[in-house]
Parts: C-alpha cells; sequence; structure tokens
C-alpha cells in the first residue's frame, strides 16, 4: 500500500476545481493526502474506502466530504465485464473560496459547523447522494458565477442533510489547526512525506526555521498536541490502515509504518487504538463475520 501527499494549487481562473473521472478497477489504490478539502461521489463502484480511521463498505454509491490532511483511500473490487467502469464526481476546494470574511458572518454558521465536521470524514446517503449528484452534473458544465452559486448550493445540500455520518479521528484537532495556520502546513507536509523515516525533533523544526525548544512551544501552543503525539498518531493511524489490507503481517506494518522494534509499535498503538495490532486485527475480523 502507497501513501501519497498531494501538493497542488488551483488554475489561476479558479478558486475550486470539479472533474469526472472514470478509474480502472484495482483492488488496492494509494493512500492520498492534501490541504484542499474533497468532495467525491463514486459511482458503479463495489469494494471498501479507507477515510482516516474508518472503513465502509462501498455497495455501488458513496458520497463523501474529507477535511485537511484526512488520508484516504478506495479499494474497488472487479465485477462482470459487463459492469461499468466505476465513475468519480470529484470537487478540490479550500472553505475560504469565496473569501474568509464571508465564513465570519451568521448566515454561514451552518456551513463552518460542516467544515469542523469534515476534518474526521464525513458519509453521506439516500436522497442526499440523488440530489448532490444533479448539482455535480450541473458544476461540470456551469461557469463564472453560477458555478459558484452551484457550489455553495453543494454545500448547502451537505450541511443540511439529514443523511449524514460523522466519522471520528484522532487527529481532526490537529487537521483543524493545520488548516487555519499557515507555517505549520509546512510541518504537515514535511511529516507526511517522512514519516516512514526516522524524524527527528530539530530536523522538523528546521523546516520552519526555529530552533528546537521554540518549535516544541510553538507546536503545543498551536496544537495542543506535542511532536512525539502527532508523529504517534500519524504513524499508528498509518498501521491501523495496512492491517486491514490484509497485505501485510504485524511485523511488516510495524517497519513500513517508521518504526525499527516491535515493543514500541505495540507499545504504542495500544495508546492510540485502545488494543494491541493483534487483538485490533482479530476485533475487526470478528465484527466483518457478524455484519
Amino acid at each position: 500500500m502507497k501513501y501519497l501527499y498531494e501538493s497542488f494549487t488551483f488554475p489561476p481562473d479558479q478558486s475550486f476545481t470539479v472533474k469526472k473521472d472514470t478509474f480502472g478497477m484495482t483492488e488496492y489504490n494509494t493512500f492520498q493526502s492534501h490541504l484542499n478539502f474533497e468532495i467525491i461521489l463514486l459511482e458503479n463502484c463495489w469494494g471498501r474506502s479507507l477515510i482516516g480511521n474508518h472503513m465502509a463498505d462501498i455497495n455501488g454509491a458513496q458520497l463523501a466530504l474529507l477535511g485537511s490532511y484526512l488520508p484516504h483511500c478506495w479499494q474497488s473490487h472487479r465485477q462482470q465485464d459487463h459492469t461499468p467502469l466505476p465513475t468519480a464526481y470529484i470537487v478540490h476546494f479550500s472553505p475560504y473560496f469565496i473569501g474568509k470574511e464571508f465564513l465570519e458572518t451568521l448566515e454561514a454558521r451552518e456551513l463552518n459547523i460542516l467544515f469542523d465536521k469534515a476534518l474526521g470524514g464525513m458519509l453521506f446517503s439516500g436522497d442526499t447522494i440523488i440530489r448532490a449528484r444533479v448539482i455535480l452534473q450541473q458544476l461540470l458544465e456551469a461557469t463564472g458565477f453560477l458555478k459558484i452559486i452551484r457550489m455553495i448550493a453543494l454545500l448547502d445540500l451537505l450541511a443540511n442533510s439529514k443523511d449524514q455520518t460523522v466519522l471520528d479521528s484522532p487527529l481532526s484537532k490537529i487537521w483543524k489547526t493545520a488548516a487555519q495556520e499557515q507555517r505549520i502546513t509546512q510541518v504537515f507536509d514535511y511529516l507526511y512525506r517522512n514519516f516512514r523515516n526516522a524524524i527527528s525533533l530539530e530536523e522538523v523544526a528546521a523546516v520552519i526555521h526555529m530552533t528546537a525548544s521554540g518549535f516544541c512551544r510553538y507546536l503545543k501552543k498551536t496544537t495542543d498536541s506535542t511532536f512525539v503525539e502527532i508523529l504517534k498518531d500519524i504513524r499508528i493511524s498509518h498501521a491501523a490502515k495496512l492491517l486491514l489490507t490484509g497485505n501485510h503481517n504485524i511485523s511488516e506494518v510495524c517497519y513500513r509504518s517508521g518504526y525499527n522494534n516491535l515493543s514500541n509499535f505495540y507499545q504504542h498503538f495500544k495508546e492510540v487504538k485502545g488494543l494491541p495490532p493483534n487483538k485490533f486485527l482479530k476485533q475487526y475480523r470478528a465484527f466483518r463475520e457478524i455484519s
């Protein structure tokens, strides 16, 4: 399982992007993470999604809203030859695409709540998927100010949906801070690119030109977490996903997640997940058998 941090900018004439893609039937795809928020509607897809620490089955269609830096992956299983290929409507945007001042108004309260929920991921079902598909199709054709109106309509639909499930992640608070603090995005960029390697406090502090002690104070004040806690959460969240894919044993997952000995890996895994990796995997398999 590969992990990819995506860093991209919007075209000079666009404040957000929308596209429709057909993607191949691959059993395992790459984990992705990026600063921008994402709305994705999958169709003709059977498989499962991995969003943060949450895994869900996909049975035909899935609509998700993803916050900044939230790792995600879509795994699709091959169907009959006559089955249409999976398609995806994908929107990338910043919450500030219509201006930071707008989000400070009383009328934008529901949007702010939506964006806070999205930091750990959200899934939508039922009538919301049907209505979102219509708006997404309109977004593909819209230009100029009409495109902005369609985008706001889509966000309003999601914000007021009764068919929403808010996912959870221990990194949600940290991701929220990273999305709001320009300087610390450089830190998260570096951590997500390098968490599988040995990383020292000093080298990460140097990314934003700070001393180690100054960086520790800054990080604690900004995220309410220490460097060790953040790095541990990133590594263990990645390890949990690798375990659930079933492609690697615990020792392999340990070394593929940035650890160089099993003892520390077991200790950190239990601290983050509440269970050691072997019991975590056993619990998941038991749940799958029941469901």
